[in-house]
């Protein structure tokens, strides 16, 4: 049997079904920014395997840091137990994050990373003797698929079998160029009708909508409007974070700082599952008090694993290095190159482009469903040029590994060209 033989008899695959759906690619080894499937056919991987692997695939530099790590410590449990590698993603993380966060919490992946952000803005008031239990989120947000989580996604039809079931939530428009005031108008009246604990936002890129982009003045004045009504802030920076942006986190363009961010993705180069929920020092002495029931009831069994505490340290070193800062700068001006060549397309409605971040809006003759009958003709189309993109309905983005060469950009935009064309 073939290993997508295999995989049909017993695997349940994410966002698929499985009735309709074709059999996955079975996929054998990666290098860089390559992959190949069991045939031997090759891949360039231009979403950096759902935007966790900016370093390439197969990274020595870090396999060799796991390595290491695995052959003396490869996990201790974190209940009343600590770490070295632990404490020093936490000194890493304060170097680079903003001034004002001071605490950091382990998780396993950015559904939890939101998860634990949630209940804690919840449980502050609580703590605190006030009852706020109404969470602001953006329109069309998407921030994993555990239950909080899920519930501060806007995108319904992942979330449409369980109505009535999630927390309170209430939506603001994206503050969208040509769109700010409205923002500001909508959270200034939420905020005076419900009793808000906190505003979760994908700071200036939500991805999952289709890359959708805004500017840092307009979040720095959503943050300033809860900050004046003691709203809590969470920045999801899940996919922003680690240099998608331009700079390393998204937040560093904003004159205003979230009270939480939520980190995973890149974190641990795309190797081992790890997320990690950062915090003001406000926020933990709310919880810090001789009342046990004040204390965070939250865990996991993998919390602050050494190995992933490992990989994230040789993830940052190789961020923080001049070779992956010119990279970045490398790709964002081929993307712009690129944006400027295909914006005045007959076919194209729009294309914009942030950091590494690249997105074109292709001209439908129907509205386009997120799994929609483009989206798949794309899909399929890039398959079979041998370049993994994933359509969100008619918006083809890019979001390539770092190490991606500048002939391998090429061919992405080339394909993209060629699919433009074909529908």
């Amino acid at each position: 049997m073939t290993l997508t033989e295999k995989d049909h008899q017993y695997l349940w695959h994410p966002y698929t079904q499985h009735k309709t759906a074709q059999n996955p690619i079975a996929i054998s080894r990666g290098e860089g920014a390559l992959l190949w499937d069991e045939n031997g056919k090759e891949y360039i991987d231009a979403i950096a395997s759902w935007w966790v692997n900016p370093f390439g695939h197969s990274n020595k530099f870090i396999a060799d840091a796991i390595y290491k790590q695995l052959t003396t410590l490869e996990h201790v449990l974190f209940g009343g137990f600590t770490h070295e590698p632990a404490i020093k993603v936490a000194e890493r993380l304060m170097e680079i994050l903003p001034k004002n966060q001071q605490k950091i919490f382990f998780s396993d992946n950015g559904s939890t990373a939101v998860e634990v952000a949630i209940k804690v803005a919840l449980q502050y008031f609580f703590n605190k003797n006030e009852k706020r239990t109404t969470i602001i989120a953006f329109e069309n947000a998407f921030h994993g698929d555990t239950f909080a989580a899920m519930a501060a996604s806007g995108i319904s039809f992942y979330t449409q079998a369980f109505q009535g079931m999630f927390i309170d939530v209430v939506r603001i428009p994206v503050p969208v160029k040509g769109k700010e005031q409205e923002s500001f108008d909508a959270l200034n009246n939420v905020i005076e009708n419900h009793n808000c604990a906190c505003f979760i936002f994908e700071p200036l890129v939500q991805g999952a909508a289709g890359m959708v982009m805004y500017e840092p003045e307009a979040l720095a004045k959503l943050i300033q409007i809860c900050a004046s009504n003691k709203v809590l802030t969470i920045a999801d920076e899940v996919m922003t974070g680690f240099g998608k942006t331009g700079k390393t986190f998204a937040m560093d363009y904003v004159s205003e700082n979230p009270d939480m961010i939520c980190l995973s993705k890149a974190l641990t180069g795309g190797t081992i599952p790890m997320a990690i929920t950062t915090f003001t020092q406000e926020i933990f002495d709310a919880f810090y008090d001789d009342d046990i029931n004040k204390a965070l009831f939250h865990g996991h069994t993998f919390t602050a694993n050494p190995t992933g505490c490992a990989a994230a340290l040789a993830s940052m070193d190789l961020l923080q290095t001049g070779e992956m800062q010119a990279n970045i700068e490398r790709i964002n001006a081929s993307h712009l190159r690129f944006q400027k060549k295909i914006e005045s397309h007959s076919k194209v409605i729009t294309a914009r482009t942030l950091g590494v971040i690249f997105a074109v809006e292709i001209k439908s003759d129907s509205e386009e469903s997120y799994y929609g009958s483009m989206r798949n003709k794309l899909y399929n189309f890039f398959i079979e040029k041998g370049v993994i993109l994933r359509p969100v309905g008619n918006i083809v983005y890019i979001l390539p590994p770092y190490i991606m060469t500048n002939e391998q950009l090429q061919k992405v935009y080339q394909t993209i060209e060629e699919a433009i064309e074909m529908v």
